[in-house]
């Protein structure tokens, strides 16, 4: 798995918006200039945020963005899956994004990358907005 620029601009506009979680509205300006995203890819990435109900947006003079979830709802994982695909390292180990690949006959390869598809996915998947943005651990774990 290697992220695009536009995953960890996401992920550094969620971070963010996760540390303002229940404070109000940020506008598209304090998100750019304070995690150094350029305007108009944010602009893009908010809107694919939006659609898929991670970002809730306000318009006018006063308006911003805010999250639509609780950020301890929200895991790494999910937000990677959703701009990159698989975080398998090939998509014939893939649990969500299966597809063929040239290594499937070899049982040793597949095995291997099958580990590291469940390494990288358990610490995804367990890792919430909430505890990247230094704000705590998920509800019911301790």
């Amino acid at each position: 798995m290697k992220l695009t620029n536009k995953s960890e601009y996401a992920l550094l506009a969620l971070t963010a918006l996760a540390r303002n979680y229940q404070k109000g509205l940020l506008s598209g300006d304090e998100l750019a200039d304070g995690q150094g995203i350029p305007k108009r890819f944010l602009q893009q990435i908010l809107f694919a945020l939006k659609r898929a109900g991670y970002v809730h947006s306000v318009k006018g003079q006063e308006g911003g963005y805010e999250l639509s979830k609780d950020p301890r709802d929200i895991t790494v994982a999910e937000i990677v899956r959703f701009f990159e695909g698989p975080l398998a390292p090939t998509t014939s180990v893939s649990k969500n994004f299966y597809q063929p690949s040239p290594i499937e006959g070899e049982k040793g390869l597949m095995s291997l990358f099958a580990k590291i598809r469940n390494e990288v996915a358990q610490i995804l998947e367990a890792t919430t907005l909430a505890e990247v943005s230094g704000l705590g651990k998920p509800r019911g774990r301790r």
